[in-house]
């Protein structure tokens, strides 16, 4: 498979090597040097310690019922009214 740098220093992933990685807009690749070579691999940005631990516990209660849980009750003059918008 071939490609060209344009005059930007863009190329174009052909299509087969997209689809055998799994690249879509928005992917970050890393391009790795090795002895005249550029290898280009599916790179993983940095991950937040919260996406891997998002979606495993259930939620029951909501989030006031979950915070009145874990450090009492707020006193009713305390709390903001909901209003609709």
């Amino acid at each position: 498979m071939r490609s060209r740098i344009s005059s930007k220093g863009q190329i174009t992933v052909p299509v087969e090597v997209r689809e055998k990685l799994g690249l879509k807009p928005g992917t970050p690749v890393v391009f790795e040097l090795r002895e005249g070579a550029a290898i280009l691999k599916k790179g993983t940005g940095p991950v937040h310690p919260v996406d891997l631990v998002y979606g495993i516990a259930p939620y029951i209660e909501s989030t006031d019922e979950l915070l009145d849980a874990m450090r009492g009750p707020v006193p009713e003059d305390l709390r903001r009214k909901k209003t609709r918008r």
